[in-house]
């Protein structure tokens, strides 16, 4: 499959305004679809498509919600710029395009990530999950780890 034909299967499940900020989305555009690693946006697909098949929210700011930085995050991100304010060095997942945060309806994120690793076999990479917090944190970075579901705490 192509990265476009990727992209339109994304699309389904995903508006690009669910993957990135209000000021990145009027910048770009759907030109912002460039800044997402392909194997993460295969990896999205195939747990809304295949593992979870409820929906996935990450970004809500489109619709008046509180998420803005669940996916995408730049130098204006809140987050990021508390960050440098403080003089720390930040590569996450999310500023990479390699990363989001997200909730499943009707689940826990306990309850996630319990059957993301029961399925691990469908994904299409190694993921790392953030464990022991209240949303779902996946990434694409791979710790050279073996297995296919790594699990991590911040």
């Amino acid at each position: 499959m192509t990265r476009q034909e990727l992209i339109k299967e994304v699309q389904r499940y995903f508006s690009l305004r669910e993957l990135v900020d209000e000021p990145t989305y009027k910048k770009y555009g759907d030109f912002a679809w460039n800044f997402f690693d392909t194997a993460l946006l295969e990896t999205l697909f195939v747990l809304r498509d295949k593992i979870l098949k409820v929906p996935m929210t990450i970004n809500t700011w489109m619709t008046g919600g509180k998420f803005d930085e669940r996916g995408l995050r730049t130098n204006l991100s809140s987050i990021i710029r508390g960050k440098t304010d403080k003089n720390k060095l930040s590569m996450s997942a999310h500023s990479t395009g390699k990363g989001v945060d997200f909730d499943a309806k009707g689940m826990s994120a306990e309850e996630v990530r319990h059957m993301i690793q029961a399925k691990a076999s469908q994904l299409p990479h190694p993921i790392r999950l953030e464990d022991c917090v209240n949303w779902v944190h996946v990434d694409i970075y791979n710790d050279g780890s073996k297995s296919k579901v790594v699990l991590f705490k911040v």
